[in-house]
C-alpha cells in the first residue's frame, strides 16, 4: 500500500535566516497546503549562549510588535506549538482556511533581547480541482477527468473518485472514460488518501440526439368520429428537444409535443409521424389513427343505367362508406322487407315490381338509408275499341270510337284501322267520324304503340240500317233483340214482318270471311232483326 500522503506539503527549498549567533531555520520557505488540512512548519532556532528564553511564539507579521497567533482568536484553537523553548519552534496549524495563506514568522524574546526570524515561512491554502477537456461529451467519445491542484502532489499519492457521491473503482489521478455513456454523466469529484478533503464537484454533461421516441393517443382504445383526441410525444436528449413537428401523411399539421384533434373526423384516419429534434439531430415515431363511424355516403343504384322492360333480370347494388365496414344490408319495397345482402336481384321482372326500394346499412355506430326507384317498362296491354254511344245512332250522326290501354310508358301513337283495308284510316285515342252513311260500314280496331311495343285491340263492327245504325262486337255469337209493337194490327204486323226478313237478308256483309282467323264476320243465321239493328261481340276473334 502507497505511504499516505505527509501533511505538509513542502517546497523543499532549505532557508536559515542567523548571523553566526541569533537565527531561525526553516525547514521550507513556501507551503502549499489543500484547504481542511493540517499544516506543519518545522523549524529551529539558535541564540548566544548565556541567554535564557522567556517567550516563544508565532506570527504572521514582521512588524516590531507582532501579534501572538497564539492568542488570536481565529487561531487560538488550531494552532498548537510543537517546540520548546530551547531550539525547536514547530508548529501546526489544523483545517486550514483560504484566509490562512499568509507569510508566518517564529518570534522569540530572551531577558536581554527580541528575535524575528525573517524572511519566515510562506503558506499557500489551495483546493482540490477536478479538470476535464469540456463540460459537453458526446456521447460515444472519450473524455479524461485529472484531480489536480496548485500543489505539487506526490504520484505515490492514492486518489479516491466519486461520481454523485458514490465512490468509483479508480485510484489514479486521472480518470480516464474512453467511450462516454449518458450513464456516466453525473458530478464527478477527487480526493486524496489521508485527507479530509474532497474537490468541488465538476459536472458532466453527456450529450446526444433524440432516442426512444415515441407517440401516445389519448384515449387509446376505440375512436368514434366527434371524439377529441390528443397525440403526445416523448424523447430521450441532451440536451433536450427544442422542437416537436407533426405530420400526416408527410404533411406538416402542427407543432408542440402535444397534438390535439378536436371533434375528430373519419378522414383524420392515418399514420401520423413526431419529429423530435435537438442541436445534435432528429429522431422519428409514428402513430396510425383508426377513426370509427356509421355508414355515410349510401348509394343505391341499378345495374343497368338503360331501360328495364318487364322480363328482364335487374340487380340493385348498395354500396356506402364505413368503419368498421358495414355488416348488414337490409332492402324494402314501400317500407316492406323483401332481401338482405348489398345485392338485391329480381328475376323476369314484372311490371308490379316497379316503385321505391330503400337500402338500409348498419354497423356498430349506426345507420344510414338510400333509395331508389324502379321504372319497369312494358307494351300496350288490354287494347280495346268502344263507341261512345251505346244507344241507336241514325244515319247522319256523328260517331266516336275510342281506344283504351295500359303501358310504361304511356301510349304515344293510337292507330285505327278498318278490316281489309292496309292502311290506317285515322289516328288518335279518339276516332271520330262526322255525317256516318251506309258506305263507312265495316269492322273497325286500333293499335296502341309505345316505345316498347305494340298491341291492336278486338275488333267492332259498325253497320247502318235504313235510318238506324247498328253496332255488332265480333263475340261469336249473335243476340237479337226484336222490339214488336203490338198496339200495330195484327195485318200490319205480319206485312211488317215480312218485310223485316226481307232486310236481313241484306244485312250480311259482302266481304266477310268467316274463315279468317283475324277478322271474323257477323253469324247471320243466329241473328234475328227489327227496326233497330244490335252490336254483336266475335269471339273467334277474340281467341
Amino acid at each position: 500500500m502507497a505511504p499516505p500522503l505527509p501533511l505538509i506539503l513542502l517546497l523543499m527549498i532549505q532557508g536559515v535566516y542567523s548571523d553566526d549567533k541569533w537565527g531561525v531555520t526553516y525547514s521550507s520557505s513556501h507551503i502549499c497546503a489543500l484547504k481542511d488540512s493540517t499544516v506543519t512548519i518545522n523549524c529551529t532556532y539558535k541564540y548566544p549562549t548565556g541567554y535564557k528564553i522567556t517567550e516563544v511564539f508565532w506570527t504572521n507579521t514582521d512588524s516590531s510588535d507582532p501579534p501572538n497567533l497564539f492568542k488570536d482568536s481565529e487561531y487560538s484553537e488550531r494552532i498548537q506549538y510543537l517546540g520548546d523553548k530551547q531550539h525547536d519552534c514547530s508548529v501546526r496549524l489544523t483545517d486550514v482556511r483560504h484566509t490562512d495563506s499568509h507569510k508566518y514568522y517564529f518570534r522569540f524574546i530572551t531577558d536581554k533581547e527580541k528575535w524575528i526570524g525573517a524572511p519566515g515561512v510562506t503558506l499557500d491554502v489551495t483546493d482540490l480541482q477536478v479538470e476535464s477537456e469540456g463540460e459537453r461529451v458526446m456521447e460515444g467519445h472519450s473524455v479524461n477527468l485529472t484531480c489536480k491542484s496548485r500543489c505539487s502532489l506526490t504520484d505515490t499519492s492514492t486518489f479516491i473518485w466519486f461520481r454523485n457521491t458514490q465512490t468509483l473503482n479508480d485510484t489514479n489521478k486521472k480518470l480516464i472514460l474512453p467511450s462516454v455513456r449518458r450513464e456516466n454523466a453525473g458530478d464527478y469529484s477527487c480526493a486524496v488518501q489521508g485527507h479530509n478533503l474532497t474537490s468541488p464537484p465538476r459536472r458532466l454533461n453527456v450529450i446526444y440526439p433524440p432516442e426512444k421516441t415515441q407517440v401516445v393517443v389519448n384515449p387509446s382504445s376505440v375512436i368514434v368520429e366527434g371524439d377529441s383526441v390528443s397525440l403526445t410525444c416523448s424523447s430521450e436528449s441532451n440536451p433536450s428537444v427544442h422542437n416537436y413537428s407533426w405530420f400526416k401523411e408527410e404533411t406538416f399539421v402542427g407543432s408542440g409535443n402535444i397534438y390535439i384533434i378536436s371533434n375528430i373526423r373519419s378522414d383524420h384516419s392515418g399514420q401520423y409521424k413526431c419529429k423530435a429534434e435537438n442541436e445534435l439531430g432528429q429522431k422519428n415515431s409514428t402513430v396510425t389513427l383508426n377513426v370509427l363511424y356509421p355508414p355515410k355516403k349510401v348509394s343505391a343504384s341499378i345495374s343497368s343505367s338503360g331501360v328495364i322492360v318487364e322480363g328482364d333480370s335487374v340487380n340493385l347494388t348498395c354500396s356506402s362508406e364505413s368503419n368498421p365496414p358495414v355488416h348488414n344490408y337490409s332492402w324494402f319495397k314501400e317500407e316492406t322487407f323483401v332481401g338482405s345482402g348489398n345485392i338485391y336481384i329480381i328475376s323476369n321482372i314484372r311490371s308490379d315490381h316497379s316503385g321505391q326500394y330503400k337500402c338500409k346499412t348498419e354497423n356498430k355506430h349506426g345507420e344510414k338509408y338510400s333509395t331508389v326507384t324502379l321504372n319497369v317498362l312494358y307494351p300496350p296491354r288490354n287494347v280495346s275499341a268502344s263507341i261512345s254511344s251505346s244507344g241507336v245512332i241514325v244515319e247522319g250522326d256523328s260517331v266516336n270510337l275510342t281506344c283504351s290501354s295500359e303501358s310504361n310508358p304511356p301510349v304515344h301513337i293510337y292507330s285505327w284501322f278498318k278490316e281489309n283495308q292496309t292502311s290506317s284510316v285515322g289516328s288518335g285515342q279518339t276516332f271520330s267520324i262526322s255525317n256516318f252513311n251506309s258506305s263507312l260500314s265495316g269492322w273497325f280496331y286500333c293499335v296502341a304503340q309505345n316505345e316498347v311495343g305494340s298491341q291492336r285491340s278486338d275488333a267492332v263492327s259498325l253497320t247502318v240500317k235504313g235510318v238506324s245504325l247498328t253496332l255488332s262486337f265480333s263475340v261469336g255469337f249473335g243476340v237479337g233483340v226484336c222490339v214488336a209493337s203490338a198496339a200495330l194490327l195484327i195485318v200490319m204486323y205480319i206485312c211488317r214482318r215480312k218485310s223485316l226478313r226481307r232486310k236481313v237478308s241484306e244485312c250480311k256483309p259482302e266481304n266477310d270471311d268467316v274463315s279468317n282467323d283475324t277478322y271474323t264476320a257477323l253469324e247471320l243465321n243466329t241473328r234475328s232483326c227489327d227496326l233497330y239493328d244490335t252490336l254483336t261481340p266475335d269471339r273467334k276473334r277474340m281467341k
